[in-house]
């Protein structure tokens, strides 16, 4: 789990850095808002909506080599994305940096269900700390780098990457003992719910309208407000950490009471604590902004064991629809709000953003129990 964990953490750096580097590149390329939202978008598009298809290979015919080959494209990527002469270059360089991270996801967070054990919900909060500590670190380390060396110093954000895949490439022979029996993985499997997975996409798309856009428009809405760039790349970074804490509290939450119960809690709590930030800001508002991260990004692996309790035949799809497909569509909705906030103002569509998950409410509140599930215990392949 630590192996995977940190393979998290690296390709999620990579995919954090993104949101850093937007203020430095609006100012080289001039954007609009809706082509920082298109950044976004080619980011989101392509480290979420083929994931699915990457779940897919897995779960027919497996594919180890997409843990250290995830990781390492997703580093190069976003490295060569920052120091690109030309804004189409960067968005081509981001969409290459998002298919590592897509690449990646589903047989990481099928690993993770194999090693996690009966406690399923703890296990993938473990996996998940280290893409949020990843993604959190991401706007620390590409600020600091720009600031020291310019936007050439970005050029450094894909060291971490090529170190660790290293490492996870000398131990896939370990990994590969976890890989439990095909037939008796089936024989133990239950059916799947495909309208209850419906729902849970549901609700992690309505969610992720509004988290995607506080990812994309944070740091600007401070510059707005007369704060520096680097002010609202830490306050970012705040939200995102704040965003590990809450995960090694609600994967055993969910563990102890349900995943429903606590998925529901921060559904209903995101929205007032977005309004929260934006209304009131100050120190009640960075706090509201950090129990965003706490809540939002504290039930991503809530809802990827959801996910794998719903389809217990296809995990690996399973993995990559809820971190994919549906995630994908807050890329898109952070396009819309840019081009919201063109027309009207950035307020206004940080506004519209925070009702999103109000609608996710009614959906979340549908879900059947996933309960506690039968546990990914493999019988090993000893290697």
């Amino acid at each position: 789990m630590a192996l995977l964990s940190t393979a998290h953490m690296a390709t999620d750096f990579s995919n954090g850095a993104l949101p850093a580097l937007i203020p430095f590149l609006k100012d080289r390329f001039s954007l609009s808002y809706t082509l920082v939202g298109v950044l976004i978008l080619a980011s989101q598009a392509s480290s979420s909506l083929i994931q699915p298809l990457f779940g897919l290979w897995s779960d027919r015919r497996g594919a180890m080599w997409l843990l250290p080959g995830g990781v390492v494209l997703a580093g190069v990527g976003i490295a060569l994305a920052a120091d690109a002469p030309r804004y189409w270059l960067v968005v081509l360089l981001v969409l290459v940096s998002g298919v590592g991270v897509a690449a990646f996801h589903p047989e990481g967070s099928k690993f993770a269900g194999y090693v996690s054990g009966r406690r399923r919900a703890s296990g993938m909060a473990w996996f998940s700390i280290g893409g949020n500590l990843g993604f959190a670190a991401g706007p620390v380390v590409a600020t600091f780098l720009v600031h020291e060396y310019g936007l050439r110093g970005g050029l450094l954000l894909a060291v971490p990457g090529f170190a660790i895949a290293a490492v996870a490439l000398a131990l896939t022979p370990y990994l590969r003992g976890f890989v439990p029996d095909a037939r008796a993985a089936h024989a133990h499997a239950g059916a799947d719910q495909p309208r209850a997975m419906g729902l849970l996409l549901g609700v992690i798309a309505l969610r992720s309208v509004a988290w995607f856009g506080l990812i994309t428009f944070v740091p600007l809405w401070e510059v707005h407000l007369g704060h520096s760039k680097s002010y609202g790349n830490h306050l970012l970074a705040l939200m995102l950490f704040a965003g590990g804490i809450g995960t090694l509290v609600m994967g055993p939450l969910a563990d102890r009471i349900g995943r429903r119960p606590v998925l529901l809690g921060s559904v209903v709590l995101t929205s007032p604590l977005i309004y929260v930030f934006l209304s009131v800001g100050g120190v009640p508002g960075t706090i509201a902004l950090a129990l965003v991260g706490a809540s939002v990004v504290g039930t991503f692996g809530v809802t990827m064991v959801m996910s794998q309790e719903y389809l217990p035949r296809h995990i690996g799809m399973a993995s990559g629809l809820s971190i994919g497909m549906s995630v994908g569509l807050g890329g898109i909705g952070a396009v819309g709000l840019g081009r919201l906030a063109d027309a009207t103002s950035l307020r206004t569509a940080l506004y519209a953003g925070a009702a999103a998950p109000l609608l996710a409410i009614a959906l979340a509140a549908m879900l059947p129990s996933s309960g506690r599930g039968p546990a990914l215990e493999p019988e090993l392949v000893v290697p």
